[in-house]
């Protein structure tokens, strides 16, 4: 990748006011020679909606994050969206506040306003999100039968962003890709079709998105994988296996996450 002519960046977060992390982060840039990194700083940081909105911003701009969040709901969330961004992401107080707990057997202090009560509720999410992470892109065949919601679609037609969102809501959601080089698994054939959703969209707008993704990753644009021709047949071939498996197809051209959520969750639920 490529980001040689853009800012590079290192993301300072914290639930306090996030000294400890700026210092951690300002004494690592000392260490090398690239003057050109440079600090943001989020404090107070006191819900999971923040921290996703953290990761995205830090997946754009290729940023890295170092991170001090003592509520440990917080701290498996930055863990979890980081893993699912491909961001990386340093933790700097979690190893040392484990190694306190195991050794002294004591809990640290609760916040005075914590983000959210450590129900039922809030482990079947993080479960959920564990759960996308493990499953995405097709990485898992072994645990397709435990997904509460299975996507389905070709490349970059948001089944990563669609699988994250409805693990936020608690739906355990695996995605697997459909190419016409590779024979889709045949456990396919063998779940209830009601919890198969078929993502699809047209050929120009998925051409622009993926011409945009060969940018960002600083490849020639005129490869084969943003070719008319290649996106044309590569939808006509998914299109094809989800009417014979008879999955419900949803066309995402231009809808926003959120809308294709509630689609997927009213058929599904």
């Amino acid at each position: 990748m490529n980001i040689d002519n853009q800012q590079q960046w290192i993301y300072v977060c914290s639930d306090s006011m996030g000294t400890t992390a700026e210092t951690v982060a300002k004494a690592t840039i000392r260490q090398f020679q690239n003057s050109q990194v440079q600090l943001k700083r989020y404090a107070q940081l006191q819900d999971e909606e923040e921290i996703r909105a953290i990761v995205n911003k830090a997946a754009d701009e290729h940023a890295l994050i170092i991170y001090t969040l003592v509520q440990p709901e917080l701290r498996e969330m930055m863990r979890l969206e980081a893993a699912l961004h491909n961001v990386h992401a340093v933790d700097v107080m979690g190893p040392a506040m484990k190694g306190f707990v195991g050794t002294f057997h004591d809990s640290p202090r609760p916040a005075s306003k914590l983000p959210h009560a450590m129900d039922e509720d809030y482990y079947r999410r993080i479960e959920a999100m564990e759960y996308a992470v493990r499953n995405d892109d097709g990485k898992n065949l072994t645990e397709l039968a435990h997904a509460d919601i299975l996507l389905l679609g070709v490349s970059r037609t948001s089944k990563t962003p669609l699988s994250v969102y409805l693990a936020h809501k608690g739906y355990k959601t695996a995605n697997i890709p459909i190419v016409p080089e590779v024979q889709p698994p045949e456990i396919l054939l063998q779940l209830p079709v009601k919890r198969i959703i078929g993502l699809t969209m047209s050929a120009e707008k998925l051409v622009r998105i993926r011409e945009a993704r060969l940018q960002d990753l600083g490849l020639a644009p005129g490869a084969q994988y943003a070719e008319l021709s290649r996106v044309e047949l590569e939808l006509a071939h998914a299109r094809q296996f989800m009417e014979r498996i008879g999955c419900t197809i949803i066309d995402v051209t231009d809808r926003a996450i959120e809308e294709t959520s509630e689609i997927i969750m009213e058929y599904v639920y």
